[in-house]
């Protein structure tokens, strides 16, 4: 009953988190086209009203909430990005949880509308799924990134290195990105055998097709290694730190 309840929502009442028992906000990291020096994308973080950590959101979150939060989190990205004329030159990146998602084709439908109320074009959406969430049923969440894909949205797998099912879940699933997450980027320019997996990773990620981004970039040796090996998608405090309801200036290094 309380999903039947929850669909009955607006964009409007999704942006102003209506029902969750808290409001957050997000903040937007940018990643980064080094090759171009271009704006690759932005990617929506969940933060307090007050400049919370995401951790500090998340603490709220539970089974009762969750799909209400994940629609909303949606819906907030999508409205913000609007605001900021993010398109204009710039995917938007937004996180969501498998586990919220009960049947793909009916919890689209309101990000489907928040495109459409805000004048964001869909094409510039990506749906990025962490790692480190625990997935329960496999086969569901293919069934969710194959029909994001079919609605016009890009997907990508974040934290890749970090979490449940690794290569396993690399074989399984066709994301269109891959973001190696920063625990194999940490110090990379002082580990080799770090180094020796990510030039790995590089090379079978071109193989598979998928756009290979680096996340948690923090020092320029890191970046230099990381550039060095190939990577051109880069994301991190190296470049920038995420901007409260904002856009941060970039640093290229």
């Amino acid at each position: 009953m309380q999903q039947k309840d929850f669909r009955k929502l607006g964009c409007a009442e999704c942006a102003s988190g209506s029902d969750l028992g808290f409001d957050f906000t997000m903040a937007f990291q940018p990643i980064v086209d080094v090759q171009t020096k271009r704006i690759f994308a932005q990617e929506a973080l969940v933060r307090g009203r007050r400049g919370e950590s995401a951790f500090h959101v998340f603490q709220q979150v539970n089974e009762t909430n969750r799909y209400r939060f994940d629609q909303s989190c949606r819906v907030k990205a999508i409205k913000l990005a609007a605001e900021l004329n993010i398109a204009q030159d710039s995917f938007l990146s937004i996180n969501f949880l498998p586990n919220a998602v009960y049947k793909p084709e009916l919890c689209i439908r309101t990000t489907l509308n928040a495109a459409e109320t805000f004048q964001f074009p869909k094409e510039k959406i990506i749906f990025e799924f962490t790692e480190n969430e625990q997935i329960t049923d496999s086969q569901h969440l293919e069934s969710i990134i194959t029909h994001y894909q079919q609605q016009g949205f890009l997907t990508a797998t974040d934290d890749f290195g970090s979490g449940f099912n690794g290569l396993n879940q690399l074989a399984d699933l066709k994301t269109d990105m891959a973001k190696i997450d920063m625990v194999l980027i940490r110090h990379i320019d002082q580990d080799q055998k770090r180094r020796i997996i990510v030039r790995n990773l590089v090379r079978l990620f071109s193989d598979l097709d998928m756009t290979l981004i680096a996340e948690g970039v923090e020092t320029q040796n890191e970046f230099h290694v990381l550039r060095d090996m190939g990577v051109r998608l880069f994301q991190g405090y190296y470049f920038a730190k995420p901007c409260f309801e904002s856009l941060a200036p970039v640093h290229w290094g």
